[in-house]
């Protein structure tokens, strides 16, 4: 298979994603799971995901859409469309698949999903993770990861309006 197809076959439509997860909790896959808007991905991002990605066996990323990051994020939001996002996103080696979701939070993905560990960045307590009572109640973690100092996208746009 090419290169484009492999990524193109990581960002999953909705059906795709019932079918894969039928898939992996058939095969006893630990699915980690995270989120984000993931507009300008840089170090920070690639730290965090390939941290999220060694506490399992897959990683799953729900990327919120435009719309979803135009209605958290403000009217400048995203930079780069939701496609471009989800190709950047897939085409890491780490990254198991991509799906995008169009609510403000992912919880009705994280009830489908069911993620053996949810993970987040440690600017969020645990307890207050969207998606906690369900993980938890299935046995499973949730784990905050530490952010790489230095790297934001606010950082970076602001440096860009300078």
């Amino acid at each position: 298979m090419q290169s484009h197809q492999i990524i193109q076959s990581k960002i999953l439509s909705g059906q795709m994603l019932d079918a894969q997860l039928k898939k992996w909790h058939a095969q006893g896959t630990k699915i980690v799971f995270t989120n984000g808007c993931f507009d300008i991905v840089h170090l920070g991002h690639i730290d965090y995901l390939s941290r999220a990605s060694d506490q399992g066996d897959v990683l799953l990323i729900g990327l919120n859409t435009d719309a979803s990051v135009g209605r958290l994020k403000g009217p400048s939001r995203p930079v780069n469309n939701e496609q471009a996002r989800a190709m950047l996103l897939a085409s890491m080696f780490f990254v198991s698949a991509v799906v995008l979701f169009d609510e403000d939070t992912p919880l009705e993905l994280i009830r489908k999903v069911q993620p053996h560990i949810l993970v987040k960045g440690s600017d969020y307590r645990a307890e207050d993770i969207v998606g906690y009572d369900i993980v938890k109640s299935r046995g499973g973690e949730v784990i905050t990861i530490d952010f790489l100092p230095g790297y934001s996208t606010t950082s970076i746009i602001n440096k860009l309006k300078e």
